[in-house]
């Protein structure tokens, strides 16, 4: 990248990448709730295996670039020595709580605003400020308290990776074990389900969108080696980046937008031409002040939930995955839990209906 300013060429490279995933997610209905809800309602898993899918694609590509010294993700902040359990469990819960409200999560918001849901570019407002107001402002106050001050310090393995983690228990570096040993066991998982093997366009969209935040590891890595300003390295996440977009679009302060905001504007971009390819645009609105507040209320959680769990069911779903940080299982059990008890508010009447034993389908294996 000689002879190219590095601050330009990451929001466009943002973009490309975008681009792909909103394209890839619109046409094949990648929706993380949606997989959820057929799971526990209707037996299906086709779609978790899918989601799971991208994780596993995400985690083989970026750990085999890092063993094998392409790329260097220990500036990432997946990777930081103090692990916020508090946040991760609570700002978890109310992500998934959210994102039932609302009917889809930040990505998935991103994905149906290109098919024309103006409820969608609702949500995603208010999940831009609600994550700007937990990052930077007065919310970000009860973030320190909650989340910075009680963080888990875990040091003595030099970062929260799983592998560094099993390194310094063992006294000896089993990093590449144990990111073999994970990719093994959801591969496994995955593919145990005979009917899905044969699901090629499922398979298809899972590996691709992992291939795409693996990507994102690789662009902005490479570019903050090239850069004469810090670059924040990152691969995909749908919370701070949407609130960084709406800075961008409502003030100039000089500083080009970075990676992730490229990549919404994309996902944006790729979603849309999905959504004309496939003939499904149509301008949707809420129908009701009910409606309506349903939407506000979840995005405002999944902005707060998301800021203080640190990524959303990209960001941690799929991006800490792909780190092997040990964040990422512990949000998305989080995410999966607030996301039931949400749904079943919405469906059962109770959000305790979960802990009752009342219960949709039997989840497919």
């Amino acid at each position: 990248m000689e002879g190219f300013d590095a601050r330009f060429v990451l929001p466009i490279l943002g973009v490309v990448a975008g681009i792909v995933l909103g394209y890839v997610a619109r046409v094949n209905r990648f929706c993380t709730l949606s997989a959820l809800e057929r799971y526990w309602y209707a037996g299906d898993g086709t779609g978790v295996r899918t989601w799971a899918l991208a994780g596993a694609s995400a985690l083989v590509a970026t750990q085999a670039m890092i063993h094998a010294g392409v790329i260097d993700l220990s500036p990432s902040f997946y990777l930081a020595a103090e692990f916020g359990l508090t946040g991760a469990i609570i700002g978890g819960v109310m992500f998934g709580f959210g994102m039932a409200l609302v009917g889809t999560c930040g990505f998935g918001a991103v994905i149906r605003l290109g098919g024309g849901s103006l409820r969608s570019l609702v949500v995603l407002i208010v999940l831009g400020l609600a994550a700007l107001a937990t990052q930077r402002g007065l919310v970000g106050l009860a973030r320190i308290q909650v989340v910075d001050n009680l963080a888990l310090d875990l040091s003595f393995a030099g970062d929260q990776s799983l592998g560094s983690i099993a390194s310094a228990l063992v006294g000896a570096d089993v990093r590449a074990v144990v990111a073999v040993l994970m990719a093994a066991g959801l591969l496994y998982w995955i593919f145990r389900d005979r009917a899905y093997r044969r699901k090629y366009r499922q398979i298809a969209t899972g590996v691709t969108i992992g291939l795409v935040i693996a990507f994102g590891w690789l662009s902005t890595v490479l570019i903050a080696e090239r850069a004469f300003v810090p670059v924040q390295i990152e691969a995909g996440s749908f919370v701070v980046p949407v609130g960084d977009l709406l800075l961008q679009i409502i003030t100039f302060t000089g500083s080009l937008p970075d990676y992730g905001v490229g990549l919404i504007v994309g996902t944006l971009i790729g979603a849309t031409l999905g959504a004309w390819h496939k003939k499904d645009t149509r301008w949707e609105a809420c129908d009701d002040a009910r409606e309506l507040g349903r939407h506000l209320a979840g995005g405002v959680m999944m902005g707060i939930g998301g800021v203080f769990a640190m990524g959303c069911t990209v960001g941690q779903g799929i991006t800490a995955v792909s780190t092997l940080a040990i964040s990422a299982p512990v949000v998305i059990v989080s995410i999966a839990l607030g996301a039931r008890m949400g749904l079943a508010w919405l469906l059962e009447g109770s959000a305790l209906a979960p802990f009752r034993g009342a219960h949709g389908g039997a989840p497919a294996e």
